[in-house]
């Protein structure tokens, strides 16, 4: 299965919910991201930082009739969760917009995926960044509303940590005066980590048919 037509599937099943569209769009992004470490070798409790029971109970309550299909990408193996994680975990939980499943579980997708190695908004499997703080703004309100300067996301998670715990993530007097502006305001663009992944299905299905006419 490719992420886009797991992607199809879950906003289908979404659909027959009563979860609101762009929460359905949002889960069925992270699921879809998620699979492509499935394909690399991972799991999907790996992938979103959930134990087994707790994403099989969310499939059936937001996908309802998808848990089939999911079976086969892992929904069993117990994630290990580390400090870093744990932490942030603890910030989003404390700045939840309100106390429902929903919120509840973005808080453990956003905390894992933000472990991961692109954009936060990229490894969500969301469209852009735009769509990452509309997630922020109304899952995370408070939280959201201090990023004023539009911080990159991880980079304002963990300085909201380290200033928590007492600590000091860098030594310049202000942001103004930084030497490495970019590396926490700079431009978050870039291809959707969906459309990277459809373009190099699309490649290799490509290079197959190549193939089979070069035989």
């Amino acid at each position: 299965m490719t992420p886009d037509a797991m992607y199809k599937q879950l906003i289908d099943a979404n659909a027959t919910t009563a979860c609101d569209p762009f929460d359905g769009h949002v889960l069925a992004c992270v699921f879809a991201a998620a699979l492509d470490e499935c394909h690399a070798g991972g799991s999907f409790t790996d992938a979103l930082g959930i134990c087994g029971l707790a994403l099989r109970r969310n499939i059936e309550r937001y996908f309802p009739g998808a848990l089939g299909h999911l079976e086969t990408f892992g929904l069993d193996v117990e994630p290990t969760v580390n400090e870093d994680e744990r932490c942030l975990r603890e910030l989003l939980w404390r700045f939840r917009t309100a106390s429902s499943p929903i919120n509840s579980l973005l808080t453990i997708f956003v905390a894992r995926r933000a472990t991961r190695a692109n954009h936060l908004w990229q490894d969500l499997g969301l469209a852009n960044r735009g769509e990452l703080s509309k997630l922020m703004l109304r899952h995370f309100a408070a939280l959201a509303r201090r990023n004023d300067q539009d911080m990159k996301w991880k980079k304002f998670f963990y300085r909201i940590i380290c200033r928590e715990d007492g600590f000091s993530m860098c030594v310049a007097p202000c942001c103004s005066e930084c030497g490495d502006f970019n590396a926490c305001f700079g431009s978050e663009s870039g291809e959707s980590l969906l459309t990277r992944m459809r373009f190099h299905g699309e490649s290799s299905r490509l290079i197959r048919i190549e193939s089979s006419f070069a035989q």
